[in-house]
């Protein structure tokens, strides 16, 4: 697992964004739309843009930092991610930038909450912000709900339990598909319980190219799948 010298965020950001898409093979261009779906996605852009604006301060509850929520939408945006799984949706935030991203890619989300406050409220978020058609929230403990999904998929990103992390990563990683992205949050901390064993396994798993976004201040690994196996 490699981990890059500091540089400035934005220019790390991009760098391995594309690195990893070179890497996996993936780096596709959003197919061209009509002039009325490009003034649609338009509209549904400034309409997210005001709610992240008004809502910059009042995210808490362990949701993300913007930045952080702006790299995993370059991520799925240069990737053309369609097909995205989030465990661990607290009130929305990284929903959110990650279903905007999935609106111009023709993708879907799918985030997991086991609180119903969280949940409930992540749905109004996601009605303000304009991006409910694009977000199939569901109320659940993804303890009992990761092993029953179907997938695959194509993007993945874990913000939830850290003991369960490399758990959740030996479930899905055979639901990841080729050129597929597993990213988790917070692994900046080895101490933390569960981190260290997590990315232990990111490094011993020979079909991934792992990086770690160092310009997050949580953390954020980046786990690229170039083979089935």
């Amino acid at each position: 697992m490699r981990t890059p010298q500091s540089v400035r965020p934005r220019v790390r950001s991009a760098t391995l964004i594309l690195r990893a898409a070179l890497a996996c093979g993936t780096l596709f261009l959003v197919p061209i739309c009509s002039a009325q779906e490009t003034r649609q996605q338009q509209d549904l852009d400034n309409r997210v843009r005001q709610f992240l604006g008004r809502s910059r301060y009042r995210w808490r509850d362990m949701n993300v930092s913007e930045s952080d929520g702006r790299v995993l939408y370059d991520l799925v945006v240069q990737n053309n991610y369609t097909r995205a799984l989030e465990i661990g949706t607290s009130t929305g935030h990284s929903a959110i930038w990650i279903a905007w991203a999935l609106s111009k890619t023709g993708g879907k989300l799918v985030t997991i909450e086991i609180s119903e406050r969280r949940h409930n409220q992540a749905l109004e978020n996601f009605a303000e912000a304009g991006l409910s058609e694009f977000i199939d929230a569901r109320l659940a403990d993804a303890h009992d709900l990761v092993p029953r999904l179907e997938g695959p998929f194509d993007f993945i990103f874990v913000d939830a339990d850290k003991d369960w992390y490399a758990r959740y990563f030996q479930l899905l990683l055979p639901k990841l598909e080729v050129g597929g992205c597993f990213t988790a949050h917070n692994v900046s901390g080895r101490r933390i319980w569960g981190i260290r064993e997590f990315l232990e396994a990111l490094e011993n798993t020979p079909n991934l190219e792992t990086e770690i976004v160092r310009s997050s201040r949580a953390g954020i690994s980046v786990s690229c799948k170039k083979s089935p196996s």
